[in-house]
């Protein structure tokens, strides 16, 4: 047993977990660009058309692993306990993702999912292609045909992709059409990080998320946009918070549906494993045991891909290894999503789930996402979770069913300009994905003020 890597304690947890989220051939060649040549140095800045396609034999090749998957035993507890909650994780009663939700997914990843239906709606939107700090960057670009639009880059995390997006940019670019106005109105830019998606793969270390956040604010000003705002979650959140952090002048405000707010005492006694703290309010209360709960419970795929992310060779060989780790990701995220699998969907369909996985097997992406984990620890010098100190104006959704529901109070400590604070009825970890109305609203109201500043 190897010694050079010690697994890390509470404290590491709280530095470097992640939130919440592969056929050997299925590499560059499962996607064009508009000309397959590396940009010369000279038109390293340019940006450059990308277009979506995927050859028929990847799809193939994918339909056949499925076909001969090999599953192992049953759970050794019963059904009904397995199922991943809150409630079966705290009393042990759950041993991973479902073998009978697993078998309902493959079946019909083999045999019904049309991936050519995501692949046409993909088409119908305007990629680009940029090379920034020696990457291709990869990202969708809806402009408004309003005047006037307030220019947004959208951030995705992990196990997500551009996919979960997908579903608010008519919202938003469009606002007449969606129960909005005019005055609504966004230029919408949603990149891929860096190693998911149609971006490339980093070929070394170093793209972390601070580095990702200069690149995304290189990116908008490359648009030839002098003023903008940011929004991001999971990753994205991470992500958006750095650049608010480095406040360009630029960035004139940023919405985050997974706010960094905990205060530096929570801290602490989160890190000591203390009870909750006597003096919390209600809200405060449920906050930190969300919070004490994730991290006891929930961060086994954060560890693994922060310590050992080429490790998961089954992610990028196997569909359902693959298949099964996305949908192992956070306990309310998987009850939800193994509830589309079990006859009972609430916000993603079964073709929402499909879409985004296969998308990470077509564009072989399972470990080189992964990376951003282990990137992430090499360099963080706060938790996820815990403010930072972020002093542009800030809107917030806190979401019911998130890893945790940042209080109000948390909030606004956290963030002096806070122009918004959002609590929607419903919505989990992939709000605009999940709850495409709700995210709407928010993302709205956090910046309607600034529109005429």
């Amino acid at each position: 047993m190897s010694t050079a890597s010690p697994a890390p304690n509470r404290r590491d947890f709280l530095a470097t977990s992640a939130t919440a989220l592969l056929a050997t051939s299925a590499g560059a060649a499962a996607f064009n660009f508009t000309s397959s040549q590396p940009a010369a140095a000279a038109e390293a800045s340019s940006i450059r058309p990308f277009t979506v396609s995927f050859p028929q034999e990847e799809i193939d090749e994918l339909r056949r692993r499925i076909a001969a998957t090999r599953w192992p035993d049953r759970e050794l507890v019963s059904e009904a306990a397995s199922r991943r909650t809150s409630a079966t994780l705290a009393a042990g009663d759950t041993q991973g993702v479902q073998l009978a939700t697993m078998q309902k997914l493959i079946q019909y990843w083999g045999t019904e999912y049309d991936w050519s239906k995501c692949e046409a709606q993909l088409k119908s939107l305007p990629h680009f292609v940029t090379e920034i700090d020696g990457l291709d960057i990869h990202f969708i670009h809806v402009k408004s045909s309003h005047q006037g639009a307030l220019p947004v880059i959208i951030t995705h995390g992990w196990p997500g992709s551009v996919i979960e997006l997908l579903k608010v940019i008519d919202p938003l670019t469009n606002p007449t059409a969606h129960d909005g106005t005019a005055a609504d109105a966004f230029d919408v830019v949603i990149p891929s990080m860096p190693g998911y998606g149609f971006s490339a793969k980093p070929t070394e270390p170093g793209w972390d998320p601070v580095r990702i956040a200069k690149a995304w604010t290189v990116l908008m000003k490359r648009l030839g946009y002098n003023r903008f705002v940011a929004q991001g979650g999971d990753w994205g959140a991470l992500i958006t918070e750095q650049m608010a952090l480095m406040a360009p002048p630029e960035l004139i405000a940023i919405h985050t549906n997974m706010p960094a707010t905990i205060p530096p005492e929570i801290v602490k006694a989160l890190a000591a494993g203390s009870p909750p703290p006597a003096d919390l309010g209600p809200d405060e209360k449920r906050a930190y045991e969300q919070v004490a709960f994730f991290y006891k419970f929930g961060l086994g795929y954060a560890n693994e891909m922060a310590l050992r992310p080429q490790t998961l060779y089954g992610l990028v060989d196997s569909p359902a290894g693959l298949a099964s780790w996305i949908l192992d990701h956070d306990a309310d995220s998987y009850a939800l999503i193994a509830r589309s699998f079990d006859g009972e969907p609430e916000g993603l369909t079964r073709d929402d789930i499909l879409d985004n996985i296969t998308l990470y097997w077509l564009t072989n992406t399972a470990i080189s996402s992964a990376r951003l984990y282990w990137e992430h620890r090499q360099t963080a010098k706060a938790g996820f979770f815990d403010a930072k100190g972020i002093t542009i104006p800030v809107g917030v959704s806190a979401n019911p069913s998130e890893i945790y529901t940042a209080p109000k109070s948390w909030t606004e400590r956290a963030f002096p300009k806070l122009l918004h604070y959002g609590h929607p009825p419903r919505g989990c970890h992939f709000a605009a994905w999940e709850q495409p109305k709700y995210f709407t609203d928010d993302v709205r109201a956090s910046f309607k003020t600034l529109r005429t500043a």
